[in-house]
Protein backbone atom coordinates (compact mmCIF):
# COMPACT_ATOMS: atom_id res chain seq x y z
CA UNK A 1 0.00 0.00 0.00
CA UNK A 2 1.43 3.59 -0.95
CA UNK A 3 1.47 6.30 1.82
CA UNK A 4 0.90 9.41 1.53
CA UNK A 5 1.22 12.94 3.37
CA UNK A 6 -1.36 15.99 3.00
CA UNK A 7 0.35 18.67 4.10
CA UNK A 8 -2.68 21.71 4.73
CA UNK A 9 -5.27 18.51 5.42
CA UNK A 10 -7.66 20.35 7.62
CA UNK A 11 -8.35 22.75 4.92
CA UNK A 12 -10.87 22.87 2.04
CA UNK A 13 -8.84 21.51 -1.43
CA UNK A 14 -6.93 19.41 0.79
CA UNK A 15 -9.66 17.68 2.96
CA UNK A 16 -10.98 16.79 0.03
CA UNK A 17 -7.41 15.33 -1.82
CA UNK A 18 -7.40 12.97 1.75
CA UNK A 19 -10.83 11.14 0.79
CA UNK A 20 -9.72 11.16 -3.10
CA UNK A 21 -6.42 9.18 -1.98
CA UNK A 22 -8.04 7.20 0.43
CA UNK A 23 -10.20 6.07 -2.98
CA UNK A 24 -7.35 5.48 -4.72
CA UNK A 25 -6.00 2.60 -1.54
CA UNK A 26 -3.35 4.79 -0.63
CA UNK A 27 -2.60 5.10 3.81
CA UNK A 28 -2.47 8.79 4.19
CA UNK A 29 -1.35 10.86 7.14
CA UNK A 30 -2.74 13.94 7.19
CA UNK A 31 -1.10 17.12 9.00
CA UNK A 32 -2.16 20.28 9.72
CA UNK A 33 -2.57 22.73 12.95
CA UNK A 34 -6.42 22.26 13.03
CA UNK A 35 -8.39 19.36 11.95
CA UNK A 36 -11.10 19.82 9.01
CA UNK A 37 -13.81 21.65 9.98
CA UNK A 38 -17.10 20.84 8.84
CA UNK A 39 -16.52 16.91 8.42
CA UNK A 40 -14.25 14.40 10.00
CA UNK A 41 -11.38 14.01 8.56
CA UNK A 42 -10.78 10.89 6.37
CA UNK A 43 -6.97 10.60 6.68
CA UNK A 44 -5.65 7.37 8.57
CA UNK A 45 -3.72 9.20 11.21
CA UNK A 46 -3.71 12.75 11.61
CA UNK A 47 -0.92 14.91 13.16
CA UNK A 48 -1.64 18.87 14.71
CA UNK A 49 1.60 20.80 14.19
CA UNK A 50 2.69 23.88 13.24
CA UNK A 51 4.38 23.27 9.68
CA UNK A 52 6.30 27.15 9.97
CA UNK A 53 8.53 24.65 12.60
CA UNK A 54 11.29 22.52 11.12
CA UNK A 55 10.99 19.30 13.38
CA UNK A 56 7.12 19.40 12.87
CA UNK A 57 7.90 19.16 9.86
CA UNK A 58 10.56 16.38 10.07
CA UNK A 59 7.67 14.61 13.11
CA UNK A 60 5.31 14.81 9.92
CA UNK A 61 7.22 12.94 7.36
CA UNK A 62 8.78 10.33 10.30
CA UNK A 63 7.28 6.73 9.68
CA UNK A 64 8.47 3.79 11.50
CA UNK A 65 10.14 1.93 8.18
CA UNK A 66 10.98 3.98 4.86
CA UNK A 67 9.52 6.87 3.60
CA UNK A 68 6.31 8.82 1.95
CA UNK A 69 5.27 7.76 -1.53
CA UNK A 70 4.26 11.01 -2.41
CA UNK A 71 3.85 14.39 -0.11
CA UNK A 72 1.13 17.01 -1.19
CA UNK A 73 2.09 20.41 0.15
CA UNK A 74 -1.02 22.53 0.18
CA UNK A 75 -0.41 24.91 3.73
CA UNK A 76 -0.33 27.80 3.51
CA UNK A 77 -1.39 30.73 4.71
CA UNK A 78 -3.90 32.07 2.71
CA UNK A 79 -7.71 33.35 2.09
CA UNK A 80 -9.53 36.18 -0.48
CA UNK A 81 -9.02 39.15 -1.87
CA UNK A 82 -9.91 41.02 1.15
CA UNK A 83 -7.32 38.88 3.41
CA UNK A 84 -4.49 38.64 0.41
CA UNK A 85 -4.23 42.34 0.75
CA UNK A 86 -4.54 42.96 4.76
CA UNK A 87 -2.69 40.66 5.48
CA UNK A 88 0.91 40.69 3.56
CA UNK A 89 3.63 39.83 5.73
CA UNK A 90 1.78 37.04 7.50
CA UNK A 91 1.29 35.59 4.19
CA UNK A 92 4.74 36.47 3.45
CA UNK A 93 6.36 34.76 6.42
CA UNK A 94 3.75 32.24 7.23
CA UNK A 95 3.88 30.07 4.04
CA UNK A 96 7.60 31.23 3.49
CA UNK A 97 8.30 28.85 6.40
CA UNK A 98 6.24 26.06 5.66
CA UNK A 99 7.45 25.70 2.20
CA UNK A 100 11.16 26.04 2.92
CA UNK A 101 11.12 23.72 6.03
CA UNK A 102 8.46 21.08 4.13
CA UNK A 103 10.06 20.45 0.76
CA UNK A 104 13.75 20.14 2.25
CA UNK A 105 12.69 18.00 4.88
CA UNK A 106 10.74 15.67 2.04
CA UNK A 107 13.92 15.81 -0.04
CA UNK A 108 16.06 14.86 3.01
CA UNK A 109 13.77 12.04 3.99
CA UNK A 110 14.09 10.43 0.65
CA UNK A 111 10.24 11.21 -0.14
CA UNK A 112 9.38 9.88 -3.95
CA UNK A 113 7.07 12.45 -5.59
CA UNK A 114 6.38 15.73 -3.90
CA UNK A 115 3.20 17.75 -5.51
CA UNK A 116 3.00 21.44 -4.33
CA UNK A 117 0.32 23.96 -4.66
CA UNK A 118 0.99 27.23 -6.42
CA UNK A 119 -1.44 29.69 -7.88
CA UNK A 120 -2.16 31.79 -11.05
CA UNK A 121 -1.58 34.79 -8.89
CA UNK A 122 1.97 34.42 -9.78
CA UNK A 123 1.29 35.63 -13.29
CA UNK A 124 0.95 39.55 -14.36
CA UNK A 125 -2.59 41.80 -14.38
CA UNK A 126 -4.34 41.33 -17.51
CA UNK A 127 -6.56 43.60 -19.71
CA UNK A 128 -10.07 41.79 -20.87
CA UNK A 129 -9.79 40.51 -23.95
CA UNK A 130 -6.10 39.48 -23.58
CA UNK A 131 -4.92 36.19 -25.26
CA UNK A 132 -4.75 33.34 -22.57
CA UNK A 133 -1.16 33.37 -21.21
CA UNK A 134 1.00 29.87 -20.82
CA UNK A 135 2.89 28.57 -18.23
CA UNK A 136 5.94 30.09 -19.76
CA UNK A 137 4.89 33.60 -19.95
CA UNK A 138 5.03 34.05 -15.89
CA UNK A 139 8.77 35.13 -16.73
CA UNK A 140 9.37 38.49 -17.00
CA UNK A 141 7.70 37.78 -13.24
CA UNK A 142 5.39 40.59 -12.40
CA UNK A 143 3.12 39.10 -9.49
CA UNK A 144 -0.21 41.55 -8.51
CA UNK A 145 0.39 40.49 -5.21
CA UNK A 146 2.96 39.24 -2.37
CA UNK A 147 0.87 36.68 -2.44
CA UNK A 148 1.97 35.71 -5.75
CA UNK A 149 5.66 36.39 -5.54
CA UNK A 150 5.61 34.01 -2.23
CA UNK A 151 4.15 31.44 -4.67
CA UNK A 152 6.66 31.85 -7.32
CA UNK A 153 9.69 31.78 -5.05
CA UNK A 154 8.28 28.71 -3.62
CA UNK A 155 7.88 26.99 -6.83
CA UNK A 156 11.67 27.58 -7.86
CA UNK A 157 12.41 26.50 -4.40
CA UNK A 158 11.00 22.84 -5.18
CA UNK A 159 12.04 22.39 -8.56
CA UNK A 160 15.82 23.38 -7.11
CA UNK A 161 15.31 20.46 -4.79
CA UNK A 162 13.88 18.63 -7.26
CA UNK A 163 16.96 18.99 -9.27
CA UNK A 164 19.44 18.00 -6.33
CA UNK A 165 17.82 15.33 -4.60
CA UNK A 166 16.11 13.37 -7.56
CA UNK A 167 12.81 14.36 -6.36
CA UNK A 168 10.06 14.21 -8.84
CA UNK A 169 8.23 17.64 -7.89
CA UNK A 170 4.92 18.35 -9.46
CA UNK A 171 3.33 21.97 -9.67
CA UNK A 172 -0.15 22.72 -10.07
CA UNK A 173 -1.23 26.70 -10.34
CA UNK A 174 -4.57 26.83 -8.78
CA UNK A 175 -7.50 29.28 -10.46
CA UNK A 176 -9.86 29.85 -8.09
CA UNK A 177 -11.51 26.70 -6.47
CA UNK A 178 -15.11 26.47 -4.67
CA UNK A 179 -17.51 23.80 -3.14
CA UNK A 180 -18.44 22.59 -0.21
CA UNK A 181 -16.99 22.80 2.98
CA UNK A 182 -15.26 25.50 2.75
CA UNK A 183 -14.57 28.65 4.12
CA UNK A 184 -17.86 30.92 3.80
CA UNK A 185 -17.64 33.46 6.38
CA UNK A 186 -14.88 34.85 8.35
CA UNK A 187 -12.54 37.16 5.72
CA UNK A 188 -10.88 34.08 4.16
CA UNK A 189 -13.73 33.06 1.98
CA UNK A 190 -13.22 33.35 -1.85
CA UNK A 191 -15.39 35.20 -4.19
CA UNK A 192 -17.43 31.84 -4.82
CA UNK A 193 -18.40 31.01 -1.27
CA UNK A 194 -18.91 34.74 -0.07
CA UNK A 195 -21.41 35.34 -3.12
CA UNK A 196 -23.42 32.25 -1.87
CA UNK A 197 -23.48 33.13 2.10
CA UNK A 198 -24.73 37.10 0.82
CA UNK A 199 -27.13 35.51 -1.28
CA UNK A 200 -28.36 33.24 1.14
CA UNK A 201 -28.51 35.90 3.81
CA UNK A 202 -30.48 38.09 1.46
CA UNK A 203 -33.83 37.94 1.09
CA UNK A 204 -36.09 37.68 -2.77
CA UNK A 205 -35.91 41.11 -4.35
CA UNK A 206 -32.80 42.39 -2.01
CA UNK A 207 -29.28 43.30 -2.44
CA UNK A 208 -26.09 42.01 -2.22
CA UNK A 209 -22.80 44.43 -2.36
CA UNK A 210 -19.54 43.63 -4.82
CA UNK A 211 -16.33 45.45 -4.55
CA UNK A 212 -15.36 47.53 -7.31
CA UNK A 213 -17.77 47.65 -10.27
CA UNK A 214 -18.06 43.84 -11.37
CA UNK A 215 -16.59 43.63 -14.38
CA UNK A 216 -13.42 41.67 -13.35
CA UNK A 217 -12.76 38.76 -15.36
CA UNK A 218 -12.40 35.10 -13.36
CA UNK A 219 -12.47 30.85 -13.72
CA UNK A 220 -13.68 29.44 -10.90
CA UNK A 221 -12.86 25.63 -10.20
CA UNK A 222 -15.06 22.76 -9.14
CA UNK A 223 -13.49 21.45 -6.30
CA UNK A 224 -13.60 17.81 -7.34
CA UNK A 225 -12.16 19.00 -10.64
CA UNK A 226 -9.54 20.40 -9.17
CA UNK A 227 -8.70 17.64 -6.99
CA UNK A 228 -8.82 15.34 -10.35
CA UNK A 229 -6.96 17.62 -11.53
CA UNK A 230 -3.90 17.30 -8.89
CA UNK A 231 -4.30 13.07 -8.79
CA UNK A 232 -3.61 13.50 -12.33
CA UNK A 233 -0.69 16.08 -12.27
CA UNK A 234 1.19 14.26 -9.42
CA UNK A 235 1.07 10.92 -11.41
CA UNK A 236 2.10 12.42 -14.58
CA UNK A 237 5.49 12.90 -16.40
CA UNK A 238 4.97 16.53 -16.32
CA UNK A 239 8.04 18.55 -14.84
CA UNK A 240 6.74 21.96 -14.96
CA UNK A 241 4.88 24.14 -13.37
CA UNK A 242 1.17 23.33 -14.56
CA UNK A 243 -2.34 25.35 -15.01
CA UNK A 244 -5.32 24.15 -13.20
CA UNK A 245 -8.35 25.56 -14.11
CA UNK A 246 -11.79 25.72 -15.38
CA UNK A 247 -11.86 27.83 -19.02
CA UNK A 248 -15.08 29.35 -18.47
CA UNK A 249 -14.28 33.29 -17.85
CA UNK A 250 -16.87 35.44 -16.34
CA UNK A 251 -16.83 38.47 -14.67
CA UNK A 252 -17.94 39.33 -10.96
CA UNK A 253 -21.43 40.29 -11.76
CA UNK A 254 -22.09 36.89 -13.85
CA UNK A 255 -21.11 34.90 -10.87
CA UNK A 256 -23.15 36.55 -8.89
CA UNK A 257 -26.41 36.23 -11.32
CA UNK A 258 -25.19 32.56 -11.40
CA UNK A 259 -25.44 31.93 -7.66
CA UNK A 260 -28.95 33.76 -7.69
CA UNK A 261 -30.42 32.39 -10.36
CA UNK A 262 -29.64 28.47 -8.09
CA UNK A 263 -30.98 29.98 -5.59
CA UNK A 264 -34.72 31.41 -7.78
CA UNK A 265 -33.92 34.80 -6.10
CA UNK A 266 -34.24 38.52 -7.84
CA UNK A 267 -30.75 40.08 -6.26
CA UNK A 268 -29.91 43.67 -6.85
CA UNK A 269 -25.73 43.97 -7.52
CA UNK A 270 -24.59 47.67 -5.61
CA UNK A 271 -20.75 47.96 -6.49
CA UNK A 272 -18.99 49.07 -3.58
CA UNK A 273 -15.02 49.89 -2.77
CA UNK A 274 -12.59 46.97 -1.86
CA UNK A 275 -9.88 45.14 -2.98
CA UNK A 276 -10.39 43.49 -6.39
CA UNK A 277 -7.29 42.06 -7.82
CA UNK A 278 -6.50 42.12 -11.21
CA UNK A 279 -8.75 43.23 -14.40
CA UNK A 280 -8.27 39.74 -16.26
CA UNK A 281 -7.55 36.33 -15.67
CA UNK A 282 -6.94 34.14 -19.09
CA UNK A 283 -4.68 30.85 -18.79
CA UNK A 284 -3.54 28.25 -21.22
CA UNK A 285 -4.71 24.37 -19.87
CA UNK A 286 -3.20 22.72 -22.54
CA UNK A 287 -0.28 21.50 -20.14
CA UNK A 288 -2.97 19.67 -18.18
CA UNK A 289 -5.11 18.52 -21.19
CA UNK A 290 -2.31 16.14 -22.09
CA UNK A 291 -2.66 13.99 -18.67
CA UNK A 292 -6.45 13.62 -19.97
CA UNK A 293 -7.98 15.89 -17.36
CA UNK A 294 -10.83 18.04 -17.87
CA UNK A 295 -13.32 20.08 -15.61
CA UNK A 296 -16.30 18.48 -15.51
CA UNK A 297 -18.57 20.67 -13.85
CA UNK A 298 -19.79 23.93 -15.06
CA UNK A 299 -19.66 26.94 -12.99
CA UNK A 300 -23.41 26.57 -13.23
CA UNK A 301 -23.32 23.25 -12.05
CA UNK A 302 -20.97 24.05 -9.48
CA UNK A 303 -22.55 26.53 -7.78
CA UNK A 304 -25.80 24.03 -7.78
CA UNK A 305 -23.72 21.73 -5.39
CA UNK A 306 -21.86 24.67 -3.36
CA UNK A 307 -24.94 26.96 -2.82
CA UNK A 308 -27.47 24.48 -1.27
CA UNK A 309 -24.45 23.37 1.49
CA UNK A 310 -23.74 27.47 2.37
CA UNK A 311 -27.20 28.29 2.73
CA UNK A 312 -27.37 25.65 5.35
CA UNK A 313 -24.85 26.80 7.06
CA UNK A 314 -26.44 30.16 6.73
CA UNK A 315 -29.58 28.66 8.28
CA UNK A 316 -27.66 26.87 11.21
CA UNK A 317 -25.81 30.45 12.34
CA UNK A 318 -29.29 31.79 12.34
CA UNK A 319 -30.78 29.25 14.45
CA UNK A 320 -27.82 29.40 16.65
CA UNK A 321 -28.51 33.27 16.89
CA UNK A 322 -32.56 32.64 17.72
CA UNK A 323 -32.85 32.60 21.44
CA UNK A 324 -34.96 29.47 22.46
CA UNK A 325 -38.65 30.44 23.34
CA UNK A 326 -39.73 29.88 26.94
Amino acid sequence: MKRALVCGAGGFIASHLVRRLKHEGFWVRGVDQKLPEYAPTAADAFLQVDLRERESCRAALALPEGAFDEVYQLAADMGGMGFIHSAECEIMRNSALVNINMIDAAARAGVGRYFFSSSVCIYRDMERGEPELTEEQAYPALPDNEYGWEKLYAERMALAYGRRYGLAVRIARFQNCYGPEGAWTGGREKAPAAICRKVAEADDGGTVEVWGDGSAIRSYTYVDDMVDGIYRLTHSELTEPTNIGNPEYVSVDDLVQTVADVAEKRIHIVHVEGPVGVQSRNFSNERIYSTGWRARFPLREGVAKTYPWVESQVQARRGARTPAVV
